[in-house]
């Protein structure tokens, strides 16, 4: 054979199996990026690291595609993810959570949004007209309509907080089912109803248009551990290392949070492009400068490292069983993994 022939067929083998092995590692790498995660979501400002790990690409170099399904209140989540249409909830803890808990489809695997004094939290208001008949207190509240989206809902809790903080309970008061919180707010403005508690950056906002009055913080009451973060059980057993991977794509989005919006004059900079980031997934239909204060307020404390209060979720998960919100057979072990995050006691 001649040599020159056999050095050029052995050139192309070579750079035949190269290029093999390129898209071989190609196809490979692409593997890893194509978990594809779901993670359902409210558009409230408490809920910013979903969005900005997104936005920073955070999930994607922990090999996640990420898509945010956003829902109206806490409880369709909880089905949601029971059902195979989504992974990962943010939101609160609420009866349907619980139900599906205790038939082993769902875990707590982390914390978000906690009630922390000296930070913005949960804020209690009224309507003008319950005010002028002198609700101005939380314990004024007794014998008073409360705003809520559903039975079993964070807003059906955080009654009960208040409830119990000032000596009477939610049979005391007139709990009014009204399913989205664009429907209490409405309830509230139009003096429907009295009272309800909603995140600062929805309260403050209506309380400067003069549509509220506010009378009291949640935090003053309880270190309520406000949002968790859940999955499916089955996640946690068949799919750890996604999970894994979403709480440190997650946890990096807290950070993010957290070195920006609870110092906002440190940096001005920084924090008009976070405001921007936010705007994108919250106050959507309002132009950014009249978003941009309401964003701004509503900057909650969020557990760092997506850490959880299982003290608090513990005194949740009773409070719902005493009210016949949850099943009695329910246990904190049952309903929460603790392995992925560090824990707060």
């Amino acid at each position: 054979m001649n040599p020159l022939k056999s050095i050029s067929m052995t050139r192309r083998l070579v750079l035949g199996a190269a290029a093999g092995a390129a898209t071989m590692v190609g196809l490979m790498s692409g593997a890893v990026a194509a978990d594809k995660i779901t993670i359902g979501a409210l558009r409230f400002t408490s809920h910013s690291p979903s969005f900005i790990a997104v936005e920073k690409g955070y999930f994607k170099e922990e090999g996640l595609d990420v898509e945010l399904k956003f829902f109206q209140a806490a409880q369709p989540i909880a089905v949601a993810i029971a059902s195979g249409d989504i992974d990962f909830g943010v939101t609160a803890l609420s009866g349907g959570f619980y139900s599906l808990a205790d038939k082993g489809a769902l875990k707590v695997i982390g914390g978000l949004m906690s009630e922390k004094k000296g930070a913005p939290g949960n804020t209690i208001i009224v309507s003008n007209k319950a005010y002028d008949e002198g609700v101005k207190t939380p314990a004024d509240l007794k014998g008073r309509s409360w705003a809520m989206t559903q039975q079993g809902s964070s807003f059906h809790y955080m009654a009960g907080i208040i409830s119990e903080a000032n000596g009477f309970t939610t049979k005391d008061m007139q709990l009014k089912p009204l399913q989205k919180v664009g429907a209490m707010i409405g309830a509230l403005k139009s003096g429907q109803v009295d009272g309800m508690a909603i995140v600062p950056h929805i309260a403050s906002a209506l309380a400067r248009g003069g549509a509220v009055k506010v009378i009291g913080k949640i935090q003053d009451m309880s270190d309520y551990q406000v949002t968790t973060i859940f999955t499916s059980t089955k996640n946690t057993t068949d799919r750890k290392d996604v999970v894994q991977r979403f709480l440190k794509a997650y946890s990096k989005g807290i950070a993010d949070y957290h070195a920006v919006m609870q110092n906002q004059d440190k940096d001005p900079a920084a924090t008009e492009a976070m405001v921007d980031l936010i705007h994108k997934y919250v106050y959507t239909s309002r132009p950014r400068e009249k978003a941009a204060p309401s964003i701004k307020a509503g900057a909650v404390y969020l557990n760092e490292g997506a850490a959880l209060n299982v003290k608090d979720v513990e005194r949740q998960l009773k409070w719902f069983q005493d009210n016949k919100l949850a099943p009695k057979s329910l246990t904190i072990d049952k309903m929460v993994d603790a392995s992925f995050v560090k824990t707060i006691n």
